[in-house]
């Protein structure tokens, strides 16, 4: 008889699987983003490293600042340095990005002017050091500015780009092979040759998962319920890929292959096989050779939830990012009674409204694990705790934002 932990239980587990060491490589910026920064970015220099305009206007010193004329010596333009400095009554026109003058600590913008001949008269007052930006006010030297583990975007880049770093490294993205099994399913543009026939979409919807959340992908396709196809599938995924993962084949049936095959041909190290949570019972996470293996159930919502659950986690540790599961707290708008003693995850609908997320579960169908419609939308998972109590309209309760996962 099969033993079946708790999802709090398996969470542990899957926590504790011991990975490889990242590699790391080195990318052009551009290159890099959405990849994992190996290393703290520390500033070299002071950004501003001289006090900058702020805005095009007028350098003067405050004490001028309601003085009926200031007479003006020069101009300075952005990309050269004035020689002319800025005394009492008089002024330089200085434009954004310029080096402020010496002599000056105030720039007064043009708009609050009015020039007579080689003259201003300030017409409207600003505060000392008005559009002035201090030594450092962008960053300091020394200053980490960009930490490790965390996911490179548009400000990254730009942040590198400022410190003339062209080149980062980054973490290597995990390998993860993905793979459907059946003898009743199909693969895109196969011809339906009878009726019990039925369209995979498990295989496509986990690749695309792991491609949004960081993970390369190797795409195994569609794979027939039979003990040496299945064998084969995981040996050559195993020798490609960091974790390899399969839908279908776990449950307790005749043509269920794919257990047999982890614990028998593969001699795999089985650290769970069955979890009290709906959907996804049957889930079997196993090692083998340092790579893991997580089997997954074959109808779409269960595949897709505990790919979720399951898949995710481990490629946000592969890649040491700053990265989790989205769960929030929300507000439900309906009892929710406990059915079972199992953790439950129910798609529901998601809005935030009033300064907190609400959700319910209007047009969500209700039938079989097959469902992966009621993901589209504005989707969220309702996470319902084995030892929870019946949820009660207005309750807070935890749930995932699926539409906010990387």
């Amino acid at each position: 008889m099969r033993e079946f932990i708790n999802y709090d239980k398996s969470i542990e587990i899957l926590n504790t699987i011991k990975l490889n060491k990242a590699t790391t490589q080195k990318l052009f910026i551009i290159d890099a983003i959405g990849k994992v920064i190996a290393n703290d970015v520390i500033a070299d220099h002071n950004s501003p490293e001289f006090p900058t305009s702020g805005m095009d206007g007028y350098a003067i010193r405050f004490e001028d600042i309601n003085n009926e004329s200031i007479t003006i010596i020069d101009k300075n333009p952005a990309g050269s340095v004035v020689e002319s400095s800025v005394s009492s009554g008089v002024c330089i026109k200085t434009f954004t990005g310029s080096l402020m003058p010496k002599g000056s600590d105030t720039l007064v913008p043009i708009e609050n002017v009015e020039v007579i001949g080689d003259s201003i008269k300030i017409t409207k007052t600003v505060p000392l050091g008005f559009a002035t930006r201090a030594i450092g006010e962008n960053y300091a030297k020394n200053e980490v500015l960009i930490k490790k583990g965390t996911v490179i975007g548009f400000a990254e880049v730009g942040v590198l780009a400022s410190l003339n770093i062209a080149q980062i490294n980054v973490i290597v993205n995990p390998t993860v092979a993905i793979a459907s099994t059946g003898s009743e399913i199909l693969d895109l543009g196969e011809v339906q040759t009878n009726e019990a026939q039925i369209r995979s979409s498990n295989h496509l919807t986990i690749e695309a998962l792991c491609k949004k959340n960081g993970a390369n992908t190797l795409q195994m396709g569609i794979v027939e319920d039979d003990i040496e196809s299945i064998t084969n599938l995981l040996e050559t995924a195993l020798q490609k890929a960091d974790i390899v993962v399969t839908t279908g084949g776990v449950s307790v049936g005749d043509y269920d292959f794919v257990q047999d095959v982890i614990k028998d041909k593969l001699n795999a190290k089985v650290l769970f096989h069955g979890v009290t949570i709906k959907p996804g019972m049957h889930i079997l996470v196993a090692i083998k050779d340092g790579k893991t293996i997580i089997a997954l159930p074959g109808f779409a919502y269960s595949s897709t939830v505990c790919a979720i659950l399951y898949v995710l986690p481990l490629i946000y540790r592969f890649r040491e990012a700053n990265e989790s599961l989205p769960i929030v707290k929300a507000r439900i708008s309906e009892d929710f009674p406990r059915k079972m003693p199992k953790t439950v995850f129910t798609a529901c609908n998601v809005e935030y409204i009033n300064n907190e997320y609400t959700i319910n579960f209007d047009g969500k169908k209700k039938g079989t694990s097959a469902i992966l419609t009621n993901m589209l939308e504005n989707p969220a998972i309702l996470i319902q705790k084995e030892d929870s109590e019946d949820i009660k309209a207005g309750d807070l309760v935890d749930i995932l934002l699926l539409n906010q996962l990387k």
